[in-house]
């Protein structure tokens, strides 16, 4: 049998194609003979597996906690002590809009078809369905498989981020082991040559995540999901607790150059990187009608540890930021501990991001051939994808500039290009206002310059020569 995902969103359907030809009324007449609830009196998950408020609240804080999180010093580096702060809290509170902007047209769509719950593709397919262009109507289908292409494109470059980060950090404790003290004191600045390359460090990591993605689970991978949350918690509270004692950040220029503040939207947006989870979620609580103000809560609290990381970071480190704050830790056994939990927790999270872009392409694969290769198409499309994120980490082994192209190609396009347009298709029909159709191009608009710009600066600064004090070597401090 085949699984549905780690939150209750069922991807067995993202790239049916049999599904993905039908029309809404035919959605709505086949889920009208299985059940005439409606999403609000209907309970969208079965009772023994539904999460309550704090369940959901816990779920959307470690879809949102990642590595780019600990990027986001760099990035106010990129932007300035005062443009940073501002600029992330305006991205910030346009995500979280975008994201309800989201889980109203999925309801209002739900509503339409008579079903319990949509997921993005479908949304996106279904609006275009019922949308005025006739064009759009007849390649509707187009719009989930465009959405389930960048949720694919954006979990498989954590995934490939991720490499990068545990390589950098194992490359760092490993290589500053014979100088590593118990005095806890700042890190001096000093090139070194790095004793082995860092891919080869990301080659000694593959096997061991090949491994961990063949656990098909889902209790399993639960069980490392906790693991990763008391590492990264234990971790954050120990970084939290060495960045608060700030020099004077007086030096620290408050506007940064217009071409490193393009990599600072790549980064910033990369960090939100919960866009895809929020429907699901949603759908596998108790009372989702509660979900906006889980949504609200914890997103707040999300822009909060954010903008405190970030700001604190940059303050601490000035202009020796590198892209993980991690790797401006000092080198005593204390801190050193704190990269190692950090990249267990970041180890153990790899398959639970790598489980979203599995449970799309899998089934669709498995469906090709008889059923007695399924387990062996499985497990090598498993192999091949992991394989496909270790590449990706060797040939752009530069982790700040990942995080940034990343984040400006898809998370801006999942996050602030699609759901605006989303909003405008599906109740273009139901007097949608004026006001409405502006706030949403502009948002679009927005989120679309970034994407272009954001993307050609990241790819311009992966051709020009690696500048070893600021490039993410784990060998250029030493203390």
């Amino acid at each position: 049998m085949l699984k549905k995902s780690l939150l209750g969103k069922d991807y067995n359907n993202e790239l049916n194609l049999d599904n993905g030809s039908k029309s809404p009324s035919k959605s709505s007449s086949s889920s009208s003979n299985s059940s005439s609830s409606t999403p609000e009196n209907a309970p969208p998950a079965e009772e023994d597996n539904a999460l309550s408020l704090l369940q959901t609240l816990v779920h959307l804080l470690k879809c949102n906690v990642g590595t780019g999180l600990l990027g986001l010093p760099l990035a106010i580096k990129n932007a300035g002590l005062l443009v940073g702060p501002i600029s992330l809290l305006a991205i910030g509170i346009l995500t979280v809009h975008c994201m309800v902007i989201l889980l109203n047209c999925a309801h209002h769509l739900s509503q339409r078809l008579q079903t319990t719950f949509v997921n993005y593709g479908e949304a996106t397919m279904y609006s275009l369905e019922t949308c005025p262009s006739p064009w759009l109507r007849s390649h509707s289908v187009w719009g989930r498989y465009t959405v389930s292409f960048l949720l694919i494109i954006t979990q498989l470059g954590f995934c490939s981020v991720y490499f990068m980060f545990m390589a950098d950090n194992l490359q760092q404790i490993v290589e500053e082991v014979h100088v590593t003290s118990n005095t806890c004191q700042p890190r001096k600045f000093l090139v070194l040559t790095p004793i082995l390359d860092i891919r080869i460090y990301m080659l000694t990591i593959l096997p061991f995540l090949i491994m961990l993605v063949f656990i098909r689970n889902l209790k399993v991978l639960s069980v490392f999901s906790t693991m990763a949350n008391i590492t990264t918690l234990g971790s954050m509270i120990l970084i939290f607790e060495y960045i608060i004692q700030i020099p004077d950040p007086s030096n620290l220029p408050l506007m940064a150059n217009w071409k490193t503040f393009l990599l600072f939207f790549g980064t910033a947006i990369f960090t939100f990187e919960g866009v895809g989870m929020v429907l699901p979620l949603k759908n596998q609580m108790k009372n989702p009608q509660h979900f906006p103000l889980v949504l609200y809560v914890g997103m707040s609290l999300v822009i909060f540890l954010y903008s405190c990381l970030g700001i604190l970071g940059y303050m601490k480190f000035g202009s020796d930021t590198q892209a993980s704050i991690t790797l401006n830790l000092p080198n005593c056994w204390l801190y050193q501990s704190v990269k190692l939990m950090y990249s267990v927790g970041i180890f153990f999270t790899y398959a639970l991001q790598f489980h979203v872009p599995a449970e799309i392409i899998i089934p669709f694969a498995v469906s090709q051939v008889p059923e007695n290769w399924a387990l062996f198409v499985d497990l090598s499309v498993r192999t091949a994808l992991v394989c496909l994120t270790c590449v990706s980490a060797i040939l752009i082994p530069r982790l700040d500039l990942v995080i940034s192209l990343v984040g400006s190609v898809c998370s801006s396009a999942l996050a602030l290009i699609i759901p605006p347009l989303l909003e405008i298709i599906t109740f273009y029909s139901e007097d949608i206002s004026c006001a409405t159709i502006a706030k949403d191009i502009m948002i679009s608009i927005l989120g679309f310059l970034g994407c272009i710009f954001g993307t050609y600066q990241a790819f311009y600064e992966l051709t020009q020569p690696i500048n070893h004090s600021m490039a993410n070597s784990t060998g250029v401090y030493i203390s």
